[in-house]
């Protein structure tokens, strides 16, 4: 019997950063996009965010992949999204995406970094917070 345990946080934000991720909008997709991740079989621990990306928490099963998920995830909610008419535009997330394995030591810290995001980002944006995790990881970023 195969065993996988590997949690993951994914980060992705709308295309071009456009701010469409309105409060009360934000609820619903965060709702859709947990409803979708059941009928999936995708692990989802922790889902929140602010104006212009969502954060993920979620455990990869034997067969699944980052990229599998973060486009599962991310393809279906975009879809979902355009078809309730919350925007005249069309919307869409960022190619990229920032994914970082958490050890099971910071499940909880994780958790409510992500539950905290309206908090979080009424001190910080989204733009500083990139900064500093590049900073943090060693990561080169390229702006759009």
């Amino acid at each position: 019997m195969s065993f996988v345990k590997i949690w993951v946080h994914l980060v992705f934000s709308t295309k071009n950063r456009n701010p469409w991720l309105l409060k009360e909008i934000r609820y619903k997709l965060h709702q859709h996009i947990i409803q979708n991740c059941k009928e999936k079989e995708i692990f989802l621990q922790a889902i929140n965010g602010y104006t212009d990306h969502i954060h993920c928490l979620i455990s990869l099963g034997k067969e699944q992949n980052i990229a599998k998920i973060a486009n599962l995830i991310k393809g279906e909610s975009s879809f979902w999204f355009n078809r309730q008419g919350f925007t005249e535009d069309v919307f869409g997330w960022q190619d990229d995406y920032f994914a970082v394995s958490v050890s099971e030591s910071q499940l909880q810290t994780v958790t409510n970094y992500i539950k905290n995001q309206e908090q979080h980002h009424a001190k910080k944006s989204f733009d500083k917070e990139v900064e500093e995790f590049s900073a943090a990881y060693g990561w080169t970023v390229v702006k759009a």
